[in-house]
């Protein structure tokens, strides 16, 4: 496992003073709320399943301590330097000068003083406790705080942010800004002329303001707010979590959801909620309440493996080739791929990219002899020494995959021979990981070729083997059944990359974890 640096947790909008003095409230500004839903059963029930919250699960599976004594920042400032315990949370809690319940003039909120304000608390913590660097986990307007402070304060202070922050995790964060599905974009002029509440900085012109360093003019036409330029902060070192499911989100009485549309969270929507060329995973959770996003076990799975895992695994889709014409291969389809990654023990999916939720994987089939991978999924792995294969079994990961085509003309898609959740390959890779003397090893198989049922399955024979000989990566590729292989060629398989993580140093891997 990683190293256990320091969490600084940036929560998202208040907004107007009300909300901002109700947030004030909570010591830990959200990051303790818990949840007693879980949405599982085929009809998509809710069901009991307690989660404790992000914070105190982080306290009991790794370690991590809080201190409150008195307020967290008086008690930081008061301690020797070096001497706070490295694995600690801390919240930062930009919004209490613009509170009015401490008997004083509310200041008005800046998200660049927020930014400010987030700078000074990493160099305390990081002074206080010796770390080399901290993890920045956000939720919401956070992550945009935390982006500001990557990617316009450090800068202009002449740092690096990679000299202070090592991770960046965001939950529904509106890189992208906030947009509606209604209104021809008169609700945006209309929110950014006025700032009502301050909602303009979701806007692309205080977005320029706070995320560029000099700030000035107008942004360029093709600027996108959601990059984050490599020189500023590594973006293989940020994970952004995407929200699918605008039904539970119940602000203003579901009118924030309607007025984004269904490709969102309820107020982000999706395409607007990553970074590209960042990490990512996508979870059929809304952007706050009772199936919010923070306060999930899809969210708190996602959060501790990319910030404490030592392995970053990689599945592609490799040597795929079009169908011939007249087999289902004119030019004219579009082919799409759902996934779906589980992790055997829990209730919930890791990660769900499927059409149902208006986000598949968009595939770029070559017609010609390239192979170009076609990125599925990324994860990352927690070593944990105690998973023998022979005495306390292997943890399993299942990935879910389905390719189906629609058929477009002129840019329409045609469902005139389309079969509803019908798909052109479906079927499921089981992967065992477990601790050797040698390391860590694993095992993989389709479920479909498998003698037995998956819950009787039990892998054997050798680990697979590394089929490359560059240091620090692992790769494997797994054939598909020969059932695709028929319809994408006899190449297509499914490729399992393992890299040792960037940012905190970490050992190559001896085999996939």
């Amino acid at each position: 496992m990683a190293r256990t640096l320091p969490i600084v947790y940036v929560r998202g909008f208040g907004g107007g003073q009300a909300g901002i003095d109700s947030l004030v409230e909570d010591p830990f500004y959200g990051f303790n709320v818990g949840s007693t839903h879980v949405r599982v059963g085929g009809g998509g029930e809710p069901a009991f399943y307690q989660f404790e919250s992000p914070l105190l699960r982080l306290m009991l599976d790794h370690g991590y301590t809080l201190h409150v004594k008195g307020g967290q920042l008086s008690w930081l400032r008061a301690q020797p330097d070096g001497t706070v315990p490295e694995a600690s949370v801390w919240i930062h809690r930009f919004y209490d000068e613009a509170a009015s319940t401490f008997g004083r003039d509310p200041q008005r909120y800046r998200l660049e003083g927020a930014a400010e304000d987030l700078l000074d608390l990493v160099e305390l913590v990081r002074r206080k406790t010796g770390a080399p660097r901290v993890h920045l986990v956000a939720h919401s307007m956070g992550g945009l705080v935390c982006r500001s402070l990557l990617q316009k304060v450090v800068p202009e202070r002449g740092g690096r942010a990679t000299d202070l922050v090592d991770r960046l995790f965001t939950y529904a964060t509106p890189h992208g800004g906030i947009e509606f599905a209604v209104g021809f974009g008169l609700l945006e002029r209309a929110r950014d002329l006025l700032g009502v509440q301050g909602a303009d900085i979701f806007g692309p012109a205080r977005m320029w303001e706070y995320l560029h360093p000099s700030g000035a003019g107008e942004a360029p036409p093709d600027w996108d707010p959601r990059d984050i330029p490599e020189a500023a902060f590594p973006r293989d070192r940020v994970f952004t979590l995407v929200g699918t499911n605008p039904e539970d989100y119940d602000v203003a009485l579901g009118l924030s959801s309607k007025a984004v549309g269904v490709k969102s969270d309820g107020l982000v929507q999706i395409e607007n909620a990553y970074v590209p060329g960042a990490r990512f995973a996508y979870v059929h959770r809304s952007h706050s309440g009772r199936y919010g996003i923070v306060n999930s076990e899809e969210g708190y799975q996602n959060l501790r493996r990319f910030l404490l895992g030592d392995l970053e695994v990689t599945a592609d889709l490799v040597g795929l080739r079009l169908p011939a014409a007249g087999a289902g291969g004119p030019e004219d389809l579009v082919w799409q791929a759902d996934v779906e990654l589980a992790v055997r023990g829990l209730p919930v999916l890791m990660h769900q990219q499927v059409a149902a939720h208006h986000c598949p994987v968009i595939l770029d089939l070559p017609a010609d002899e390239a192979d170009r991978p076609q990125p599925l999924v990324t994860t990352f792995l927690i070593a944990d020494p105690a998973v023998r294969p022979e005495d306390a079994g292997t943890v399993r990961y299942t990935l879910h995959v389905r390719l189906f085509s629609v058929r477009q003309h002129r840019g329409i898609f045609d469902f005139g021979d389309h079969l509803e959740q019908t798909a052109d390959f479906d079927d499921w890779l089981v992967v065992d990981i477990g601790v050797l003397d040698e390391g860590l090893a694993a095992w993989a198989a389709w479920v479909s070729e498998l003698p037995v049922t998956l819950r009787d399955y039990v892998p054997d024979g050798p680990p697979l083997a590394d089929e490359d000989a560059a240091p620090g990566r692992w790769v494997k590729r797994l054939p598909l059944p020969p059932a695709a292989r028929r319809i994408f060629g006899e190449a297509a398989a499914l490729q399992l990359t393992v890299r040792a993580r960037a940012g905190q140093d970490a050992a190559a891997p001896d085999a996939p974890a």
